[in-house]
């Protein structure tokens, strides 16, 4: 439990405030000066690639129109920088300049990178008979490897990439690279979003696999319509306004497999890293992977790390309502959690005052956590500032008759009687035992010092 210190000056409660002082006194360009983002990332950067209108190849109808579609959704998604090349400008010579040196000076270390491809595409083989998939500039004829982009090259291009993460959308159905062991998403459910989202991440996603022929819906690529739909938040599935690569990747390979009739098949692949790009930031309290819990165990479990996480966010000065929330997520799990009702009372009490809200949160602790003395404190605390005094001195008393040393009760007493309830030698009793104990607050040794001598004795323990 945190510290509940009525009255001290070194209470949590400053603590929070000095936190806020900083936050609000402290400019931005200072986290930036540190190399933190204030979000995610620093910037993110959509590359949109269309070939249509071939030099040497067969024209695709509509592949400009769909990348048209795709750059409009990234820019509904927020993204600072949206590069639209389309035929003449996705020449040989064009691509390899973006890929070598205009995206690797442009695009930083806390930046999001994600690049959409649609043209044609092959897969060959290399000197040693693996497979290698390559994508066909304007310029280029199919089968001309050497002047095509292969998949290595991309590899080569994201691993020079300073970006954390970065993402490929290849409207072409082509395979062709070596991945390392699979790797478990998403990320979401972990215990620190802020921290997992720093794990790099390098992803592809394809409209489908290597021959197959890729299928339209009313005269529109289909892979298209579905990857803007799933961009457009519906493949969040799990509704927590968290949207992830991998999420997409998952409902764009379910998507178009039952709308193309098992004839198309889109592969999601994890090139490097265990990270996965953020397309969507929700909220950290919503930062939770797949299913609810299920049994009790589970459920008690899931309710304690969500008190765990609220407690450190409360210790360290972060987002007292992302507190709150997690302590409200965890009493769905387990409305029998007597600790989260104490810190709940608290936190209404003390960080985000609703007196009527922290009332019923402290009569639940009392409930549920009654040897808990911090569930009677601070239920006469609450009972103080509603100006409920003679129930404030039964509550914090029932507090002491479970911890009868407990220093703080007997300061917060000494200063109700003498405040509110106008009872100098009950001030000076409780006031007494506070200094006992090793309290060393001014006002309480004022108050002793200056009583009457029949009113220093020690008090009666409750």
């Amino acid at each position: 439990m945190l510290p509940i210190v009525h009255r001290q000056p070194w209470s949590f409660l400053l603590a929070l405030f000095a936190y806020s002082l900083v936050v609000m006194f402290c400019p931005p360009s200072a986290y930036a000066q540190l190399g933190k983002p204030e979000g995610l990332y620093y910037k993110s950067w959509a590359i949109v690639i269309g070939v249509e209108n071939y030099l040497l190849a067969p024209k695709i109808p509509g592949a400009i129109e769909d990348a048209k579609a795709v750059a409009q959704a990234f820019r509904q998604l927020g993204f600072d920088e949206v590069v639209e090349l389309y035929d003449k400008d996705v020449s040989f010579r064009r691509l390899q300049q973006t890929l070598s040196d205009f995206l690797p000076r442009k695009v930083g270390r806390h930046d999001r990178l994600v690049l959409y491809f649609v043209g044609h595409a092959g897969v060959t083989q290399d000197l040693a008979g693996k497979e290698l998939g390559y994508l066909v500039p304007w310029d280029a004829q199919m089968g001309n490897v050497s002047k095509s982009v292969t998949f290595e090259q991309l590899k080569e291009f994201s691993r020079r990439s300073a970006s954390k993460h970065t993402l490929f959308f290849l409207n072409a159905a082509v395979r062709g690279w070596e991945v390392s062991t699979a790797q478990p998403l998403s990320l979401e459910g972990r215990l620190a979003p802020e921290d997992d989202t720093e794990r790099r991440a390098v992803q592809v996603l394809t409209a489908g696999d290597k021959g197959e022929s890729l299928s339209q819906e009313n005269g529109r690529s289909l892979f298209v319509q579905v990857l803007v739909n799933g961009l457009s938040g519906m493949a969040d599935r799990n509704k927590n306004g968290w949207l992830m690569a991998s999420e997409v990747g998952d409902y764009v390979k379910q998507q178009v497999l039952e709308r193309s009739k098992g004839a198309q098949h889109p592969v999601f692949v994890q090139l490097e890293g265990d990270g996965d790009t953020v397309l969507i930031e929700g909220r950290k309290a919503a930062f939770i992977m797949g299913a609810e819990p299920q049994s009790s165990a589970e459920r008690r479990q899931a309710a304690k790390m969500q008190y765990e996480q609220a407690f450190a966010l409360l210790q360290t000065g972060k987002s007292s309502k992302e507190a709150l929330e997690r302590l409200n997520k965890s009493l769905e799990y387990d409305p029998t959690f007597g600790d989260a009702y104490v810190l709940k009372s608290y936190v209404l009490l003390e960080v985000l005052p609703n007196l009527d809200d922290a009332l019923s949160a402290a009569k639940l602790a009392m409930q549920y956590a009654p040897k808990n003395p911090d569930s009677q404190y601070t239920l006469g605390l609450i009972y103080e500032k509603r100006g409920q005094y003679a129930e404030a001195e039964r509550a914090m008393r029932e507090a002491l008759v479970v911890n009868p040393n407990y220093v703080d009760v007997y300061f917060s007493l000494g200063i109700l009687y003498a405040d509110e309830m106008k009872d100098q030698p009950k001030s000076v009793e409780a006031f007494t035992r506070y200094l006992e104990l090793g309290g060393n607050h001014a006002r309480a040794r004022a108050a002793v010092v200056q009583s009457p001598p029949a009113a220093s004795v020690t008090p009666a323990k409750p």
